[in-house]
């Protein structure tokens, strides 16, 4: 009776997570095969191997095993095969339905010396990785790419994101859409792992994270949430859905689509203080992701994001957010400094850059006629760089997937906010208004 009860409940599961991510309202390419990845080393050798920003000179090293007992160690140092130093962590693991993930490590270490290259072991045996450590000062390049997924297009991005050197990797949401098909997590990890034991990656959630099922699992984000930890504690988020971080200048802040945003959430009041503490003379650039776009003139998922632009929108254009990027929609698309649904000066640029090789293929259709805050537009696989030079300026680039070659398809500098007299007064004026009530 209870293998029967197990297995209807896995049985509605499946239809449930079908019929929820079931997409009806706009054209789609055909849906592409995944590349499955396997692990072929012994089980106590670390696989899925990734690193994140954790804290000023920190670093947080993750990675999987398939035997349990593993120690959560890394020996680094700045020489091949020579480790000086060590750190010890944590390990856990999940339960999903009928599915017991690997023993999931997860090791700060540091402090570690900016632009400096560090070679590492997870676990006291395996493959020697190495990674390098953001700058101390500008210049930094940042990768943002949405949507990856686990295809040939996931491949084909990767490559073209690898052939040119950068800091760090930003992604706003839909990791390795497992869907609740948790070897998923595992292939991806494994796919992923070349690029990101190399440079740190900081990702937010999108919806192909949530796995939710009623009254099983009815908070979701069960893998997302062991597997890639990012340091919300630090900036004073009490979850893994949303955070922020400072690098080189730059204050990102990572936001939460699928977990609550109204005025009374605590994802809210966290914005809040957030943005009330940041110091622009400090950290001049100020960037915002999140999932769900909030201005969209494709016809995929049209008014997923309104909801959260009305209730969080005034706060990022009151605290002189630079730039918005989105995911979600599988296209590319730039849209002018906006604010309300109007050009505005001393607005944020939106951007979505939900194209990185997802299996559910490009969204095709925009609406016409373009309406005048976008700028550029185009349904292609790719990804983006951004690029800050200085406390004023920085240049953005979208680089499309040309099958060989990564062609540079749109491009623009971009001046800060703060660098912006009138933009930078208004800015300060609207602090003290805050700073008074």
């Amino acid at each position: 009776m209870p293998r029967l009860f197990l297995f209807l409940l896995l049985l509605l599961a499946v239809i449930f997570l079908r019929t929820h991510h079931a997409s009806v309202d706009f054209t789609r390419q055909p849906p592409r095969p995944l590349v499955y990845t396997y692990h072929d080393g012994p089980e106590s050798h670390p696989q899925q191997v990734h690193v994140s920003l954790v804290g000023k000179n920190y670093m947080k090293v993750s990675w999987v095993t398939d035997e349990t007992k593993v120690l959560s160690i890394v020996n680094y140092g700045k020489t091949p095969g020579k480790y000086d130093s060590s750190a010890t962590g944590n390990s856990t693991s999940y339960r999903y339905f009928f599915y017991t993930s690997g023993e999931i490590h997860h090791v700060t270490i540091g402090p570690l010396d900016p632009a400096t290259t560090y070679y590492y072991r997870c676990g006291g045996s395996g493959p020697e990785f190495s990674f390098r450590t953001p700058p101390v000062s500008f210049p930094i390049a940042f990768v943002v790419v949405g949507d990856l997924g686990q295809t040939e297009w996931t491949s084909s991005t990767l490559d073209h994101i690898n052939a040119s050197d950068y800091d760090v990797l930003l992604l706003p949401g839909d990791l390795s859409y497992a869907d609740t098909q948790q070897p998923l997590w595992d292939s991806f990890g494994r796919l992923v792992e070349p690029y990101a034991s190399r440079r740190p990656w900081m990702v937010t959630e999108g919806n192909h994270e949530q796995e939710i099922f009623p009254i099983i699992y009815p908070n979701g984000f069960k893998a997302y949430n062991a597997r890639w930890p990012m340091p919300y504690e630090e900036s004073g988020s009490n979850s893994n859905l949303y955070y922020s971080f400072d690098v080189v200048g730059t204050h990102i802040i990572m936001l939460g689509s699928y977990t609550n945003f109204n005025v009374d959430s605590d994802q809210y009041k966290w914005l809040a203080n957030d943005l009330a503490k940041v110091d622009r003379s400090i950290t001049p650039w100020l960037i915002v992701l999140l999932h769900a776009p909030w201005y969209n003139s494709n016809m995929a998922h049209q008014g997923e994001g309104e909801s959260m632009r009305l209730a969080m929108e005034e706060m990022l254009y009151e605290s002189g957010v630079d730039v918005v990027f989105s995911g979600h929609v599988h296209a590319y698309e730039r849209f002018a400094r906006v604010y309300d649904n109007n050009a505005a000066p001393c607005g944020p640029i939106y951007i979505t850059i939900g194209d990185g090789g997802n299996r559910e293929g490009l969204a095709m259709t925009y609406k016409e006629p373009s309406p005048s805050i976008s700028l550029y537009r185009e349904a292609s696989f790719g990804h983006g760089r951004l690029r800050i030079m200085n406390e004023t300026h920085a240049h953005w680039s979208w680089h499309r997937n040309d099958d060989y070659a990564s062609v540079v398809a749109d491009d623009v500098w971009l001046e800060s906010l703060s660098s912006s007299p009138a933009c930078a007064q208004n800015i300060k004026r609207k602090v003290s208004q805050h700073d008074e009530l």
